[in-house]
C-alpha cells in the first residue's frame, strides 16, 4: 500500500500542477447549525511518455507539457499492459467535517482508517487509495475578539477560525468538536 501512496500523491502533483483550463474541479462548503463541511475534487489527465521496465518508472505529460516520472510499486498489478499513449486519469478529492459536540463527555483520541483498491491480473491498469482521519479535541479556549476556538487533541493543540459569528456563538469551553479528514485518489489507465 505504501507505493501506492507514494504513486498517489506524486501523480497529485500533476493533478494540481495544471492550470485550471486543463483540468476540471469543484469545490463545497456546507453549514449547518454547529456544523460544517468542504469538499473539493479535482480530475486531470495525462499521457504515458515513457515507461522503463526495469526500475519500474512511468513517465506521465500533463496537458500543459509538464512531465512528472513516477515509479510503479509492486503494488502496481498488470504494470506490464502499460504502453507508451496510454492516456492516465487522475481523479484527487478531499473532505473535511466539523460537528460541534456541546457538552464534551467523548474520549479526546485520534485514528485513522486507510484502504485499496487495484484492478486485477489480466485488467487494464486501475487502482485508488483513501484515507480517512477522526479526531475528537476539546474546547479549552475562546477569543470572541478575533472569533478563533482553541481545540486541544491528543496530539496537537491548534487555534481555528470560525469565520461565521453565528456557529461562533454556539461554541463554549467544555464542548468538543469531532473532525473527520477524508482523502481519495484514484488513477485509470485508458487504453491507446
Amino acid at each position: 500500500m505504501r507505493n501506492w501512496i507514494t504513486v498517489a500523491s506524486i501523480a497529485v502533483g500533476i493533478t494540481l500542477g495544471t492550470t485550471a483550463s486543463a483540468q476540471t474541479g469543484s469545490a463545497a462548503v456546507e453549514t449547518a447549525p454547529g456544523k460544517g463541511m468542504a469538499v473539493q475534487s479535482v480530475k486531470a489527465t495525462a499521457t504515458i511518455t515513457a515507461i522503463d521496465a526495469a526500475t519500474r518508472d512511468i513517465t506521465l505529460k500533463g496537458p500543459q507539457g509538464n512531465e512528472l516520472t513516477v515509479t510503479a510499486g509492486p503494488d502496481v498489478k498488470n504494470f506490464a499492459s502499460l504502453k507508451v499513449g496510454d492516456q492516465v486519469d487522475l481523479q484527487y478529492t478531499e473532505a473535511l467535517t466539523l460537528e460541534l459536540k456541546k457538552g464534551g463527555g467523548m474520549i479526546v483520541s485520534r485514528s485513522t482508517q486507510q484502504g485499496m483498491a487495484g484492478a486485477k491480473p489480466g485488467e487494464t491498469p486501475a487502482g485508488a487509495v483513501g484515507r480517512q482521519v477522526t479526531v475528537v479535541a476539546d474546547v479549552v479556549g475562546l477569543d470572541p475578539a478575533k472569533q478563533v476556538v482553541t481545540l486541544k487533541g491528543p496530539q496537537h493543540t491548534v487555534d481555528l477560525h470560525i469565520a461565521d459569528p453565528e456557529q461562533f456563538k454556539r461554541i463554549a469551553k467544555g464542548d468538543q468538536v469531532q473532525a473527520t479528514f477524508l482523502q481519495a485518489f484514484a488513477v485509470a489507465v485508458v487504453k491507446k
